[in-house]
């Protein structure tokens, strides 16, 4: 069984309202899906990055591809990394191989005919879900109607919004959201905010000594997780656990964040860590140190290797991927109830729809 060279495409969908967190503002996001072929089975997998991830795929990794063994994805892996060593891995190489690297692990399962899931070897048939939006943007009903659609629509008992306005210029603000999504959630849901590196040290622990009194248990990225000693700091003085991770292109990168003490639940993203060979050690060595892993964004990409992997504690159900994949795809998991449950069909148990998303694609 033998690697036709992959078939790269990109699609930008506009979001449905402006959004931002506390650095970054955006008004679309761009989804880059690569298709490997081998005996006229095909497998999908997808990143969301700039299109230059698109050409990266076609240029650099398809050409390393073609003829390979379409069972033998760590040589396939191994080689692509190895390719990209000038070009630099992180960024727009790393999220190349990712999007590559999950079609493969979806082609290998569908050409053993099982699911994702059960190819890799299943500890639980249920995972555990958080939703995932409330950004800045957001005034406080569409806050509260994205919130109640969570909690009180489709059960899920936990939720994260953003905070951090301004690069942490608006704290009167987050704190006054904070307390408008306990409200709307209740006191029993669990309460989430990702401040994605917005706050300086001392100003992430007087926000997240506040935080704690509104019941917050999880602080994502309080500070820039490129400061681990400031995410240490952070962590320590705090009672909420702290995580970060979601910019790892490598797993040294996993290895140096858990070595610093740096979170309490290591992130990591498979679109962009290496795809799911890559996610799966990353898991491996926060076990090895005692911690949990929790998958950022793109579920559906996520949500196979999340049901094998002992120390996993939940996987994001981001709005703007949640919303694109649904769009994208037949068969998107459903979360009513907290949990999804990715042992059906084959592969990853998606099929891209090419027809109906045609007018999003720019290449």
């Amino acid at each position: 069984m033998k690697l036709h060279r992959p078939v790269v495409s990109v699609y930008t969908v506009p979001t449905d309202a402006p959004e931002a967190d506390g650095t970054l503002a955006w008004a679309s996001t761009t989804m880059v899906i690569a298709e490997v072929t081998a005996d006229e089975t095909t497998g999908t997998g997808w990143t969301y990055g700039p299109p230059a991830v698109g050409e990266f795929v076609r240029d650099q990794l398809a050409p390393l591809l073609e003829g390979r063994s379409a069972l033998d994805i760590p040589a396939a892996h191994d080689a692509m990394c190895r390719a990209v060593r000038n070009a630099g891995r992180p960024g727009i190489a790393a999220c190349a191989i990712s999007a590559v690297d999950i079609a493969l692990w979806d082609l290998k399962a569908r050409l053993l005919g099982l699911p994702l899931a059960r190819l890799l070897g299943v500890c639980r048939e249920r995972v555990p879900v958080y939703g995932s939006g409330g950004f800045t943007t957001y005034h406080d009903t569409h806050l509260a109607a994205q919130l109640n659609g969570w909690v009180h629509g489709q059960h899920i008992p936990r939720v994260k919004i953003k905070i951090g306005e301004g690069w942490g210029r608006e704290v009167s603000r987050d704190l006054a959201r904070v307390r408008a999504a306990r409200h709307v959630i209740g006191p029993e849901a669990e309460l989430y905010v990702d401040a994605n590196g917005a706050y300086t040290r001392k100003q992430a622990v007087r926000v997240g000594r506040a935080l704690a009194e509104l019941g917050v248990g999880w602080f994502e990225e309080p500070v820039s997780s490129d400061d681990l000693t400031g995410l240490r700091l952070v962590r320590d003085a705090l009672v909420c656990d702290v995580a970060a991770g979601e910019y790892g292109y490598d797993l040294p990168y996993f290895a140096r964040m858990i070595s610093a003490g740096a979170v309490d639940c290591l992130q990591a993203d498979a679109t962009r860590c290496g795809g799911l060979t890559e996610f799966l050690r990353a898991a491996a060595l926060a076990q090895a140190h005692g911690l949990e892993i929790s998958a950022h964004c793109a579920p559906h990409v996520h949500a196979a290797a999340a049901a094998s992997v002992p120390n996993f504690r939940h996987l994001e159900w981001f709005h703007d991927h949640v919303r694109i994949e649904d769009m994208f795809f037949d068969g998107a998991l459903d979360p009513t109830g907290g949990t999804v449950g990715p042992l059906n069909g084959l592969g990853h148990g998606l099929t891209l729809r090419t027809d109906d998303v045609e007018e999003y694609q720019v290449a």
